[in-house]
């Protein structure tokens, strides 16, 4: 079923004075919008003829709005188009009665149809809508005509026959032969409304006069209607009638005999805003009268350019008009102050205009490109130019003639350490010194490695660091924290280590990290691990290593509190500890040889001066430089502890934290070392071999001592016989 736009003009009053509707008023009734005039609750409508109902037909069904005044029900509520194109009227849609005379009637109610039809033919008529007859229905000459249909089955009426409306009488032949896509007067007869009919909007049927009843009739219908059928089994008299209603189209306006509308809505008149240029146009809504049967009406539209209600004041805002109504192909939209303009596409315009477009395009990406291009080449540039300063090539060809295990060392590039470290990022920073910072970084095979990152290079010994780092990467002990590799493409050289993951000895011991690495049984293996490593540098290993700065934060402990020495053999620049104080030659405040600070001339026995300090600190626990607490005065605790045990005062500054749970017998032994390993003259003391093995010693030392330890998640004691160094236990405090 299709629809066409039939309309008949719906004439009501317009009060004299303006209402102005409520902004809390119902504006839709089961999905159809309610504009105003129209409305719902009391206040929110012009007057009677406007009121809405929002009624249910049952509960399970869907609300539908009820004009009130004319008992009909609304299927849809338009108001005028801006810029007021045709038709030059709003519309409201209402369901209209399907007419019958009794016999449809009695078959719908299932009783035998007894009405009988008369020879002399039907007369159907257009008559008033009941209660209309002060503001009646219009229809005017320049809208399209509702049609009357009428059918019906009876095959015995004569050729004759007219169906009256009115005094205008279409003509139905029903001895044309029967088509189902039309009605053609075979079983249905279809008349538009005559253009005099303004007022009607009921349909009536009833029989002539000139004839007797002689035939039984069949059941026959009427409506007007703005719909378009087809007969088909769906539209027989029994199933139209039972479905009740048409659908029809009726035109309103709003009747305007006071001359205080236009003014009371600031609305223009229509004809002197025609007669305007678009500039001078300034009113968003429009209004012109219509006469219609002697009665003056009011319309009223959004002015070109505007969307709104023009009924409602101040309703109609401007609006892109190429938004909501858009040009065809080939066309361009303009925005103009009369709403939008269409202008058609000029093909070679469009492709000279493309064809500059898509030139400044390339242009731009192409410099864009080049630019980045440019950029690549010059930092490859400076990548291979700090390979080079650096040793790169030099570091290159040993790898590739020193046997052994060498070749497991890789010269990263600095992307790879860039996102294993993600940019140095400041959050993956787990040291920071005077040599440089390290980072934690992750490899793309998933293995954690220290990225250390030196702030300065000495370019004159680059040819001895590239020497260092061939040699570095051939150790293999486990007790030394393994040189993975080296990226030479930045302005410093960087190193890559294995990432160690419980700290430093410096953080156990003097930043109360935990309290496993406080027993005196879990320093003394510390000691043996460190003095095992140092002795294998200088002397195991190809060619002697002298690390140059040992002490307690170049000590790190792995997740079972074993040692391994990291930083050696690599530092040149002065380290900044925690004290502040610093010095002109390499090492660091507290640790430093002084026979080396006063010749400069560094030897094994300088490595060995340092070892003593931190021999003193896992004995004291106090840190390579202290304030004495009677005189305020800073010393070095290597003095702190040669003074003392010159004093005989051992037992005083033994750490606090291991006094009554170590075994002193032992701790007399470490400390008569350490005091060999502080002698001021290097001869004097022992090489890092003899210490090893002085502390191996003491380790497996027959007596017996108890440590608690924790065994399988529990804290147990043991009774532990010479091998209380030995064993790798994990320490807890009573």
């Amino acid at each position: 079923m299709n629809n066409k736009n039939y309309s008949f003009v719906f004439l009501l009053s317009f009060l004299t004075l303006p209402i102005f509707h409520s902004t809390s008023c119902t504006l839709e009734c089961g999905g159809i919008q309610i504009p105003f005039p129209f409305g719902i609750e009391p206040g929110c409508y012009l007057d009677e003829w406007y009121q809405i109902e929002c009624q249910r037909k049952a509960d399970n069904e869907k609300d539908f709005p009820f004009l009130v005044k004319m008992k009909m029900e609304v299927v849809n509520i338009t108001l005028l188009a801006a810029g007021y194109y045709s038709p030059e009227f709003s519309s409201v849609r209402v369901r209209n009665p399907i007419t019958s005379p009794r016999s449809c009637w009695l078959q719908h109610q299932g009783i035998a149809d007894k009405c009988r039809t008369r020879n002399g033919g039907m007369r159907v008529d257009l008559h008033y809508k009941q209660q209309c007859t002060d503001h009646p229905f219009f229809q005017q000459s320049w809208m399209l005509s509702p049609s009357l249909r009428f059918h019906h089955r009876d095959q015995l009426l004569p050729n004759h026959l007219a169906y009256q409306l009115g005094n205008y009488v279409p003509f139905c032949n029903i001895t044309r032969e029967e088509d189902s896509r039309i009605c053609n007067g075979n079983g249905c007869c279809q008349a538009k409304a005559p253009g005099d009919a303004q007022q009607m909007i009921g349909v009536t049927i009833t029989n002539s006069d000139n004839g007797n009843l002689t035939t039984e009739g069949d059941c026959k219908v009427a409506f007007l209607t703005d719909e378009v059928y087809t007969l088909s089994n769906e539209t027989t008299p029994e199933k139209l009638f039972s479905k009740g209603y048409a659908t029809v189209t009726l035109g309103w306006f709003i009747r305007t005999s006071n001359a205080s509308f236009l003014p009371s809505l600031g609305c223009e008149n229509r004809e002197e805003f025609d007669a305007k240029d678009f500039d001078m146009r300034k009113a968003k809504c429009t209004c012109d009268n219509h006469t219609v049967s002697g009665i003056s009406y009011g319309s009223c539209a959004c002015s070109p350019g505007c969307l709104g209600n023009p009924y409602s004041v101040g309703d109609c805002k401007e609006i892109n008009m190429c938004l909501v109504d858009p040009c065809g192909n080939l066309k361009i939209c303009k925005h103009t102050s009369a709403g939008r303009d269409c202008v058609n596409l000029h093909i070679p315009e469009i492709l000279t205009g493309l064809g500059a477009g898509l030139f400044v395009l390339i242009l731009v990406f192409g410099s864009l490109w080049l630019r980045k291009f440019r950029r690549r080449r010059r930092i490859s540039k400076r990548k291979r130019n700090f390979f080079k300063r650096n040793g790169g090539l030099l570091l290159q060809q040993q790898l590739n003639t020193t046997q052994g295990n060498v070749e497991k060392t890789k010269i990263f590039t600095s992307k790879e350490l860039e996102k294993a470290t993600d940019n140095f990022n400041v959050d993956r920073i787990v040291g920071q010194g005077g040599q440089g910072t390290v980072y934690k970084g992750m490899l793309v095979d998933g293995r954690s490695v220290a990225v250390k990152k030196s702030n300065v290079v000495d370019e004159d010994k680059l040819q001895e660091f590239i020497n260092e780092v061939i040699i570095l990467s051939q150790i293999n002990h486990r007790h030394v924290v393994k040189l993975l590799g080296c990226c030479l493409e930045t302005e410093v050289p960087v190193l890559v280590y294995e990432f160690i993951t419980n700290g430093n000895l410096f953080q156990h011991l003097h930043e109360e990290f935990d309290d496993y690495a406080v027993l005196w049984g879990v320093r003394m293996r510390i000691a043996v691990d460190i003095a095992g490593a140092f002795a294998y540098l200088h002397t195991a290993a190809c060619s002697p290593i002298y690390h140059r700065d040992i002490k307690s934060t170049n000590i790190l402990l792995d997740e079972k509190y074993r040692a391994k020495v990291s930083d050696f053999g690599t530092s040149r620049s002065v380290t900044i500890d925690h004290t502040h104080w610093t010095t002109v030659i390499s090492g660091t405040v507290g640790y430093v040889d002084p026979e080396y600070y006063g010749s400069s001339h560094f030897t094994e026995k300088s490595d060995v001066y340092s070892f003593g300090v931190v021999l003193a600190e896992l004995i004291t626990g106090e840190k390579p430089v202290i304030t004495l607490l009677n005189t305020q005065e800073i010393t070095g605790l290597a003095d702190y502890f040669r003074l003392a045990m010159k004093e005989n005062r051992l037992f005083d500054i033994i750490d606090a934290r291991i006094r009554n749970n170590c075994k002193l017998e032992q701790v007399i032994a470490v400390a008569n070392l350490a005091m060999r390993c502080l002698k001021k003259a290097g001869k004097n003391r022992p090489d890092m071999r003899e210490v090893s093995t002085e502390l191996e010693r003491i380790c497996s030392s027959p007596e017996e001592f108890q440590v608690q330890i924790q065994i399988d998640g529990e804290d147990k004691f043991k009774l532990f016989r010479g091998d209380s160094c030995s064993s790798t236990v994990t320490a807890r405090t009573k």
